[in-house]
């Protein structure tokens, strides 16, 4: 018997989600599109196999941001100046085409008492990485989420990413990367803040 692939939640409720024979019999409607026979060999288990790995690409439709960092610490010694964890690989899907984007994601924030588990960022860019999504919308949704949730000063967001609907498809060039930036509280109002945090992502030393 087939797995159960366990079903994705969306924020839009009034979305109706096809089963999972439909979602199968999707997949083996694009391999006849392309020219393959669903039917051969090769083939025959990929509309399971297919539908059984969105369930983990696309995962972060199932899971809420808060969820991941409504835990945070307040024993921290007085601490108060920059947390920045860098250089957090992920991998996401382009909203428009549908394939790969690969990038890594650097992530600072200015504490205001309270302090997050290192591992909760990296989740948090996982929740939204695993969604379809545009990488300016994805920046935003990561500076947006920590801002609200933990509230500290301020947080910094930048994403370094390369797309592969411009390697794959349309201009071909392969080995060009976007890069975009979101920026809130201190870091949004103070320039000073915001070279701070590029100088330290950088590996930089910038004198206080």
């Amino acid at each position: 018997m087939d797995a159960i692939v366990k079903p994705f939640q969306r924020d839009d409720a009034s979305v109706a989600r096809p089963t999972q024979k439909e979602a199968e019999e999707a997949v083996r409607t694009l391999l006849r599109y392309i020219g393959d026979d669903p039917n051969r060999e090769g083939l025959r288990d990929t509309p399971r196999r297919v539908v059984k790995s969105y369930a983990e690409i696309y995962g972060g439709y199932g899971h809420d941001p808060e969820e991941v960092l409504g835990r945070t610490f307040e024993e921290v010694a007085g601490y108060d100046d920059i947390v920045l964890v860098k250089d957090i690989p992920f991998f996401s899907h382009c909203e428009h085409h549908m394939v790969p984007i690969i990038g890594k994601a650097h992530v600072a924030y200015l504490p205001d008492g309270r302090v997050l588990g290192l591992s909760k960022i990296a989740r948090t860019i996982d929740i939204f990485a695993r969604r379809l999504q545009t990488q300016e919308t994805m920046t935003a949704q990561i500076a947006n989420a920590i801002d609200e949730i933990l509230q500290p000063k301020g947080v910094a967001v930048l994403i370094e990413a390369d797309h592969m609907c411009m390697a794959m498809r349309g201009v071909q060039k392969i080995g060009s990367s976007t890069m975009t930036t979101t920026f809130t509280g201190t870091f949004k109002h103070d320039p000073r803040e915001q070279a701070r945090f590029m100088s330290m992502m950088r590996g930089y030393h910038y004198p206080a």
